[in-house]
């Protein structure tokens, strides 16, 4: 059989992502023949013996399971936590495969959040470039003029980093009225990029306070009627979308 690099052969196990395998190499949780791997260090699977956290990994035939969740506020998006908060692996123990989250949602943000064990498709639906956006309604308080909503869909800098312009409409607006202030506007948001906490930090730069964040789609999967915690397969059509985006 011919070399591999260990990133990739993590990967087409069913493990993690080829960038979440690099993050364990250089943590030193991946052994090679009982040695630290090195990203990119090429392995023979016929002849070297892969462990992760002491469990030895091997390749083979697989199920490759893909899954949609309505994840619901106070999950974590991880496949265990250190602190002991609730993740939304422990939502889909029974779909009877080991399956981890492709991107994230914030432990307070809900909505649509694709698992899978395929670790290619997980590495190119999280890489930059990625062409598919992710949708959400994002509820903020009060009312939102013109000049925020151009603001909010300028290229912003967020940390340091100037993000792409994001297309901002608004879905539902209370009116400008003396109750205004108490009631709340809903936003839509369309992003082809998703940096750590990037919607709540928008918002705070135009200095309106988040009150629920919901992803209801990602590209043309949709939520639909999928209640908050339960999940269901993709269908085949759903996989292919992806997998060609």
């Amino acid at each position: 059989m011919s070399e591999l690099r260990i990133q990739k052969y993590l990967a087409d196990a069913g493990v993690m992502s080829r960038r979440a395998a690099e993050r364990e190499i250089a943590l030193g949780s991946v052994l090679v023949n009982g040695v630290p791997a090195e990203i990119g260090q090429k392995i023979d699977p016929e002849r070297d013996v892969v462990k992760y956290r002491g469990r030895v990994i091997k390749q083979g035939f697989k199920k490759y399971v893909y899954i949609m969740l309505n994840k619901p506020r106070g999950y974590v998006t991880t496949a265990s936590d250190e602190r002991g908060r609730p993740t939304v692996v422990e939502l889909t123990r029974e779909v009877g495969e080991r399956i981890y989250p492709v991107g994230r949602l914030d432990m307070d943000s809900e909505g649509l959040l694709l698992l899978t064990n395929d670790g290619e498709l997980t590495n190119k639906l999280t890489h930059p470039r990625h062409s598919i956006p992710k949708i959400y309604h994002v509820e903020v308080s009060g009312t939102v003029d013109e000049v925020t909503l151009r603001k909010l869909s300028s290229p912003l800098e967020i940390d340091g980093y100037k993000i792409r312009p994001v297309d901002v409409s608004v879905v539902s607006m209370p009116q400008s009225d003396s109750a205004a202030r108490k009631k709340t506007t809903v936003l839509k948001m369309e992003l082809f990029e998703g940096r750590n906490r990037q919607i709540r930090k928008m918002c705070e730069q135009c200095g309106l306070d988040v009150v629920r964040l919901t992803r209801i789609a990602i590209g043309n999967l949709k939520l639909g009627s999928l209640k908050p915690g339960d999940w269901r397969h993709l269908t085949r059509t759903q996989i292919e979308y992806l997998k060609k985006s």
